[in-house]
């Protein structure tokens, strides 16, 4: 009986210390719709700590809108009994920029720069446009003519896109930017033919694309990707690559404790070898960044993001 006691005891001590040692209970934020790059990175990063057991019950909640900057002016304001993150990005620095957004990162704490992807620009199957050529072409002929999808003013997209016609010489005041909603909303307005070029992660697009869906122009990483049969947008001529990062994001009252525990559950998340094979299957580069890393990341990507808009005359 005794023995029987001891083991029970000891049973319980190190389920209670390995239940310290992970999260309690977690709410992240998506700051976009289902299906898109931030609410894919929030769901797999959901299902990764729950499998791998460091962490108790997690939520994932979207609040699309204005670039992820409605999601990020709720994570600012609202109490969590335990821990709130919210999923940020390249786009939701410049979003912040050009929605003159009142509520910015310096009120929450960089936890970790978590995942890259390069970004595809997809055409309905019957499009006219076969590759970067067709399309540069047609924009030079027409800029106006030529609708480009994406999401949000002032994204990673609109980034991208504005990055193409500085490179191709073309005129940035006459760019036909149309801000979608990422994820399902993108692709349907790509496949029912209502804008001309959708642009995105690769990974939104792909199972479209490998379908036949829709047809990809292009993809702006440095070289082709492997088990990716997309030319490099540098490949045919336009000297354009861009990664689109993501990461989380906490509250700025996280205490020195509670970051250091999200550093420690997050470097264990990163280090897996699922998560390994999530970022091969999703197509994703592994960016991770600790959270002291992330923060200095974020300052040089806002300076850089700033003077880049500024010659693209996005903001002021």
């Amino acid at each position: 009986m005794k023995l029987r006691t001891l083991a029970l005891v000891l049973a319980f001590g190190m389920s209670s210390l390995a239940h310290a040692e992970g999260l309690k209970n977690i709410e992240i934020i998506a700051p976009a719709g289902p299906g898109g790059g931030y609410d894919q990175l929030a769901r797999s990063t959901q299902q990764q700590l729950q499998d791998l057991k460091l962490a108790g019950d997690i939520q994932v909640v979207n609040r699309p809108g204005a670039g992820g900057t409605i999601g990020l002016a709720e994570f600012v304001s609202k109490q969590y009994p335990d821990t709130g993150l919210i999923v940020t990005g390249i786009g939701m620095v410049g979003s912040i920029l050009t929605n003159k957004s009142p509520v910015t990162m310096e009120q929450t704490k960089p936890i970790a720069r978590m995942t890259g992807e390069y970004l595809a620009l997809v055409v309905p199957a019957d499009s006219p446009f076969k590759n970067m050529d067709d399309l540069v072409k047609a924009f030079k002929a027409d800029p106006g003519s030529v609708s480009l999808g994406g999401f949000a003013a002032g994204g990673v997209d609109h980034l991208l896109y504005g990055m193409i016609v500085k490179a191709i010489g073309g005129d940035l005041s006459k760019m036909n930017y149309v801000a979608i909603g990422a994820g399902g909303e993108m692709l349907g307005q790509v496949m029912g033919g209502h804008i001309s070029v959708g642009a995105g992660g690769y990974a939104e697009f792909a199972g479209q694309i490998s379908a036949g869906s829709v047809r990809a122009l292009g993809i702006s990483s440095p070289e082709r990707l492997e088990g990716i049969d997309v030319p490099t947008m540098k490949e045919q001529g336009v000297d354009v690559e861009l990664v689109n990062w993501r990461g989380l994001l906490g509250q700025a009252s996280l205490t020195e404790e509670q970051t250091k525990q999200l550093d420690t559950t997050l470097g264990k998340l990163v280090q897996s070898p699922e998560w390994k094979s999530l970022l091969k299957k999703q197509g994703w580069v592994d960016l991770y960044q600790p959270s002291g890393e992330f923060a200095a990341y974020i300052k040089e990507q806002q300076a850089t993001i700033l003077t880049t808009f500024r010659e693209l005359k996005l903001v002021e």
